[in-house]
């Protein structure tokens, strides 16, 4: 809720209060959004090499919220609140100090840190609280990032409705007091179940790790390669239970890393690493194919809050009387439609699938993310039909060179683009999660949910950079695909472009999808081993 309650209608307060044009508003706001996307690689490190992953989480807490309350006293002091303006054009009004604006960003990029250490390891908490060894437990885990989600976007429900609309009709103080009042709640009430946890210890710097199987791979680059599994070198299996954990067998891929577990007369940890140390870092650069493969997806999701609102403030906004939609509450169905996808998707769908599958998900992870990633191709396809339609509205009614006045059109014509998305979410965002988190190594889980938000990270400066690109060159060749005046531009263009985009990702997909190879669950392996002694017992 705090973090929505900020980013859904930050491009309307960068507008009509900082007094920031198109594009400039919503690179701001993609380059805020991207950087507290980026910053939870950061928190999985402090998490998975130093502190663990609940002292890490608790000290972003308090950097989280004394962003926030910065962040409402920037919007409610009257020596920190940016001057108003009436201009029908932003552009001619007086922009606000370095102070007031230094405050501001700092406050937003305060946020940005805090969630760097929450994002990634509050979710890895909760999936460690269940035990993969405990077979109803194991079965109850696999629900567990479906409910994860639901739970996200039912405070995002709040934030697009309740707070948009008080952020809009009644003040920037309230609105913005209201989720630093929640967050401060939510805090209390995890701090409350501290003592119910399952706590994970930290393992070390999984980037020292991955860097030492590298390394040493090619300094071993020309050792003649053997092929006996008494020539790599391993730890004895009890060295492994007395840390709780369960070495792991070599692998065919990528087997240029296994030279770094090769023995070869000397024993420097930078010459010569476990085998499962190698298996680890393969699993962690296995993931990285599909890594990029998001990246297409999360610029789709960055429009939903930048160039999606801002269509919506040139529509007809009244539902009833007096009574006018906020923009940025349209976001409101992207989670409604998510919220009823998931439920629908958890309790209906798994249970057809399962049938016919033998899979206990239903349909593999890769498999969801592929239907998410086809709905972000239609998505684009029915925003640039929108766009085309309101451009022709806005040309029948002689209203293209016009700013301020509302186009004779409802709001609600912009609600498939956001249900869609909404049901995109459900397939692509979710999986995205539980795929990261799934396919990681045991001892690197915070560092494999970071790359879930690095896809969003990289989305959103990946959105900022063609945002800027194609706005300049469009404006030197004529009519510009995306102005201040909406009207004038041809957004049209700009989403038929993303569905081209994202239709050739959906291709690559493919491929890397012909090639993956899903890691084998340790759980797997204890079953194997179980049979084992059984029929060593048996003889």
């Amino acid at each position: 809720m705090a973090y929505y309650g900020i980013s859904s209608n930050l491009v309307i307060y960068m507008t009509t209060k900082l007094h920031q044009g198109t594009v400039k508003s919503s690179n701001n706001v993609t380059n805020w959004v991207g950087t507290s996307w980026l910053t939870p690689i950061l928190g999985a490190y402090v998490a998975d090499a130093h502190l663990g992953r609940y002292i890490t989480f608790v000290i972003s807490c308090a950097i989280y919220f004394s962003g926030m309350m910065v962040l409402t006293l920037s919007v409610s002091i009257p020596g920190l609140k940016p001057p108003e303006c009436s201009a029908a054009n932003v552009e001619d009004c007086k922009n606000p100090s370095v102070l007031r604006l230094a405050v501001f960003f700092g406050a937003l990029y305060t946020l940005a840190i805090g969630t760097g250490g929450t994002k990634p390891n509050i979710s890895t908490i909760g999936a460690d609280q269940f035990d993969v060894f405990d077979p109803k437990e194991k079965i109850r885990k696999l629900s567990f990032f479906n409910w994860w989600m639901f739970s996200i976007f039912f405070g995002t429900l709040f934030a697009n409705t309740i707070l948009v609309y008080v952020q809009d009709n009644v003040g920037w103080t309230l609105g913005y007091g209201l989720p630093t009042m929640g967050l401060a709640i939510s805090i209390s009430i995890f701090l409350l179940g501290t003592p119910f946890y399952r706590h994970k210890l930290p393992t070390g710097s999984p980037f020292t790790r991955m860097a030492r199987v590298i390394v040493a791979s090619f300094r071993k680059a020309n050792a003649p390669m053997a092929h006996g599994l008494t020539s790599f070198h391993e730890l004895p299996s009890l060295e492994y239970e007395r840390k709780s954990a369960f070495p792991i067998h070599a692998t065919p891929s990528l087997r240029f890393l296994d030279r770094a577990s090769l023995k070869t007369g000397t024993n420097h940890k930078w010459n010569l690493c476990t085998t499962t140390e190698v298996e680890e870092t393969k699993q962690m650069l296995r993931m990285l194919p599909v890594l990029f493969i998001t990246f297409v997806p999360s610029m789709m999701i960055a429009q939903v809050n930048t160039l999606f609102v801002k269509q919506g403030t040139t529509l007809d906004r009244k539902v009833t009387g007096a009574f006018s939609i906020p923009p940025a509450s349209l976001s409101a169905f992207v989670t409604l439609s998510m919220l009823i996808s998931i439920v629908i998707y958890d309790r209906v769908f798994v249970k057809l699938t399962r049938k016919y599958t033998g899979n206990p998900r239903g349909i593999t992870l890769l498999q969801r993310m592929g239907i998410g990633l086809s709905f972000h191709i239609l998505i684009m396809i029915v925003a640039c039909v929108t766009e085309r339609y309101r451009l022709k509205i806005a040309a029948d009614h002689g209203l293209i060179h016009k700013t301020g006045v509302k186009l004779p059109l409802t709001i609600f014509v912009l609600l498939p683009q956001f249900v869609l998305m909404g049901i995109a979410d459900s397939f692509l965002n979710v999986a995205k999660l539980e795929f990261f988190y799934d396919q990681a190594p045991d001892c690197m889980k915070s560092l494999g949910t970071s790359y879930s938000t690095t896809s969003l990270a990289v989305g959103n400066f990946m959105s900022s950079f063609l945002l800027s690109t194609v706005s300049e060159i469009t404006k030197k060749r004529g009519r510009g695909w995306i102005l201040n005046n909406l009207n004038e531009s041809r957004l049209d263009y700009y989403y038929m472009f993303f569905a081209v985009l994202n239709l050739v990702n959906f291709v690559l997909f493919l491929v890397v999808v012909r090639f993956y190879v899903y890691r084998a669950e340790v759980t797997d392996s204890v079953d194997v081993k179980e049979e084992e002694m059984k029929s060593m017992n048996d003889k």
